[in-house]
């Protein structure tokens, strides 16, 4: 990055921009950039040279390139911020990294306590971001990523322990002071004991608020931080003046009153806040936690030369041999070579039954092994592996910000500016309206509207619900990508299903066999045959006749669009469709002609075998619908919502599917592209449309929908594009998705609901608005007691998400 004339001169890394051509397209798009004052593109440096106002431009021009179709190199990072208390610190810290050169989007998310940046590699790197948060208070965890989870747990531990000790010092340290305040306000030296207690209460155990907000107050910002400091400082050294200089008010007529026991209850009360609010915001990332905890420490690597090593997890490299004994975890993706055994896959998958895993199957990392034993060839390792996908894609979705929370940030950023003003405002109006005791009983009523106002409350409402939901979701085999879409599910009022893969099993399957006279002395041959054949059908036959011998075949041919034929013997045999026998005048028995159209009228596929004069057999062979489908589309319509199944087989076929599964809307012979445009259709109608789909040919409708949903055993890009993956492909997590995007909403109403009126009903109290009508006014101390609660219930709130249906 340069700069001339005061002005920025950017690089931006390019990808794909191979001619002059494609640079006058990304010029011409930039040009549309507001902000961007010129710009080139370089061809032979890949990159584009823009002179910008503001680093905000930086974030839109990269927008624009995309758009455009062509690729920026970007770096996306998750790093823990160290040093936050409150949802303004997230507020702060995310505004000062939005604004650091090469940044083009930033979000840190209080609940989770995590920064997830986008950035540009040749303008900015990890340390300049760490510097730039460093620089207003907080800081940034970097360490290895394999190790960053380890040392952020044990951090926390340690600040969790430290809170703990602070807070069981201050409840003990102010309980005398509260006594004397209230019981014993009249024993000798009573105001010096109060003070010697109060002090390290307010100085010691609670100077990190003090130190937070100077720092804050440096950057022209404040935070919860800033009240506490505010208000028990005031309390405090108004007490301490009263104490010393107690003759001031004496001389005007007045008690000189002392306030130590409120400056150190409502700090031990803050403290126990804090506590419990990072208690209950651990048990809001157990979900993770779990998923991490899946994958052992350490492997059972079989050398080249047979022996057995144990090796830790990171030396694990694509292409070793693991060995798992029973009860063990599996520990990488990987592909069975010897032995077999069934494991449990519940972990990813949700599903309680536990899977067959033999030679050639894939296995995954996290689940568990059961009594057999096996060897499998690692394929994929480290970040690579479905579990560290899953988890990456958890914590991803965790910290993204549902549409809600914008709003709550934006009241959250100039809610402690507004509290400030509006105790300023209550001390004045009690100068000037309250009498005798103005002063003291202004003081009083602006600590206590500093103390009561929560932050907090605000900034958890949502983070936590979603943090919760997510997780919840995970456990139960629903990876969810973002909080938009589980905020979205709810709403949705129509599903459009695929059938091959969604519905059906996607893999078709022999139904039945009907063999001339239950003679089965070809069958050698008919195996023989489709093992030579690349017919997708052919495959099915294959894994029906496992176990029966082959035998050698001569002048094998595939028939394109009608089978295939082979001797055997001096006799010439053949598989295929109706029309290959028709061709070489084979005849046809009735019986086997009777069975074909039956099966025919159920929207089999029928092939048949034959010799060269007679048939000899008739076979079926249909993608079967998976056991859940039904249970599950019945579940669906009775929430109310109106299903759609597309399919690009015939009319026959998709009637009796949809027949048999209960779906009254279907539509045959529909090809990928219009696949999206049905979607569309819908959309113009007024419905909120999710699409549930497998395979690359979904991927537009899929991009296409409101909410997204991919079945885990399909394609990767049909997977990369939805918004929401069922990793066991069974339907009926679709409606619970649903359930659990309802209970999700429900709980962020509820939280937001509390937060506002908490502080709507409490800052008012504060001030002494029924002071005139029944000389009511708030304890300071309860005050705090109510702050501490605010945030703790909102949080207790999303946890109950836990333990819903």
């Amino acid at each position: 990055m340069a700069t001339t004339n005061n002005k920025e001169i950017v690089y931006i890394p390019l990808e794909d921009v191979d001619s002059e051509h494609c640079a006058l397209i990304v010029e011409k798009g930039l040009a549309q950039v507001k902000g961007v004052e010129s710009q080139k593109v370089e061809i032979n440096n890949r990159r584009a040279a823009l002179t910008v106002a503001n680093n905000e431009t930086i974030g839109s021009a990269v927008k624009a390139i995309k758009d455009l179709g062509y690729g920026v190199p970007t770096v996306k990072n998750t790093f823990p911020v160290l040093g936050m208390t409150c949802a303004s610190c997230a507020g702060s810290a995310e505004s000062i990294v939005t604004y650091e050169a090469g940044v083009i989007s930033a979000s840190v998310n209080f609940a989770t306590g995590n920064l997830t940046v986008e950035y540009l590699p040749n303008i900015t790197d990890a340390s300049k971001l760490q510097k730039a948060v460093q620089a207003v208070g907080y800081d940034l965890l970097i360490v290895d990523e394999n190790k960053q989870q380890e040392s952020l747990e044990a951090i926390h531990e340690e600040k969790f322990r430290k809170l703990k000790s602070k807070t069981i010092w201050a409840v003990i340290l102010s309980l005398p002071v509260f006594a004397i305040g209230m019981f014993f306000m009249d024993m000798p030296y009573g105001n010096e004991i109060m003070w010697l207690f109060s002090t390290p209460v307010v100085l010691w155990l609670g100077k990190d608020f003090f130190i937070n907000a100077w720092k804050q107050t440096k950057n022209r910002s404040a935070n919860m931080d800033t009240l506490v400091a505010l208000s028990t400082g005031i309390a405090y050294l108004f007490s301490v003046f009263n104490m010393l200089f107690a003759d001031f008010w004496h001389q005007r007529g007045l008690h000189a009153h002392v306030y130590f026991e409120a400056a150190a209850v409502i700090m031990a009360f803050i403290l126990l806040g804090k506590l419990l609010e990072e208690k209950a915001k651990g048990n809001t990332s157990t979900a993770i936690k779990k998923l991490m905890g899946l994958q052992p420490k350490t492997v059972l690597v079989i050398l080249a030369d047979g022996t057995e090593k144990q090796l830790p997890i990171e030396d694990v490299n694509a292409g070793d041999v693991i060995l798992v004994k029973p009860g063990e975890k599996i520990a990488v993706d990987g592909m069975v070579t010897a032995g077999n055994s069934y494991v449990d896959e519940s972990m990813l998958s949700g599903e309680p039954v536990p899977v067959l895993k033999s030679k050639g199957e894939k296995v995954f990392a996290g689940t568990i092994n059961q009594k057999g034993s096996f060897q499998f060839e690692a394929v994929k390792v480290g970040k690579e592996t479905m579990l560290a996908q899953i988890i990456k894609m958890v914590q991803d979705a965790q910290g993204s910000k549902a549409p809600v929370q914008k709003l709550v940030d934006k009241i959250a950023g100039i809610f402690v500016p507004v509290v400030i003003a509006i105790a300023l405002f209550t001390f004045v109006m009690w100068l000037v309206l309250g009498g005798e005791n103005a002063v003291v009983q202004g003081l009083l009523a602006a600590v206590t509207v500093l103390v009561i106002a929560c932050p907090c409350a605000l900034g958890l409402a949502t983070p936590t619900a979603i943090m919760v939901g997510v997780g919840k979701g995970a456990e139960n085999g629903i990876l969810i990508k973002d909080a938009e879409s589980l905020e979205l599910a709810k709403k949705v009022t129509a599903i459009v299903l695929d059938k091959t893969g969604t519905i059906t099993e996607g893999r078709p399957q022999v139904t039945g066999v009907k063999w001339l006279n239950d003679d089965h002395s070809t069958q050698t041959v008919l195996l023989s045959i489709e093992k030579q054949s690349e017919h997708p059908l052919a495959e099915a036959v294959v894994k029906h006749l496992d176990g029966v011998a082959t035998t050698p075949l001569t002048l094998f041919d595939s028939i394109t669009g009608k089978g295939a034929k082979a001797a055997y013997q001096d006799t010439t045999y053949f598989v295929g469709n109706k029309k290959l026998l028709a061709e070489n005048d084979i005849s046809i028995d009735a019986s086997l002609q009777q069975q074909a159209d039956a099966w025919g009228s159920q929207s089999k596929t029928v092939i048949w075998f034959s010799n060269q004069e007679y048939a000899l057999a008739v076979i079926a062979i249909s993608d079967q619908i998976k056991e859940t489908s039904v249970q599950a589309i019945k579940e669906m319509q009775e929430m109310g919502i109106e299903l759609y199944m597309l399919t690009g087989d015939n009319e026959a076929t998709a009637k009796a599917i949809a027949e048999q599964t209960g779906i009254l809307h279907y539509k045959a012979e529909v090809l990928p592209q219009h696949k999206a445009d049905f979607v569309k259709e819908l959309q113009q109608q007024g419905k909120i449309v999710a699409m549930v789909g497998d395979g690359i040919n979904d991927s537009t409708a899929l991009a296409t929908a409101d909410v997204s949903i991919a079945m885990g055993k399909g394609s990767d890009i049909a997977m990369d594009v939805a918004k929401m993956t069922i990793i066991s492909s069974d339907l009926t997590k679709i409606p619970q998705a649903i359930r659990l995007s309802k209970q999700t909403v429900a709980t962020i109403k509820q939280n937001l609901f509390w937060a506002f009126i908490y502080n709507l009903i409490g800052i008012p109290l504060a001030a002494g608005i029924l002071y005139p009508i029944n000389g009511f006014l708030l304890d300071p101390m309860i005050a705090g007691a109510a702050m501490a609660l605010s945030s703790v219930s909102v949080v207790s709130n999303s946890l109950r998400l836990k333990w819903k249906k």
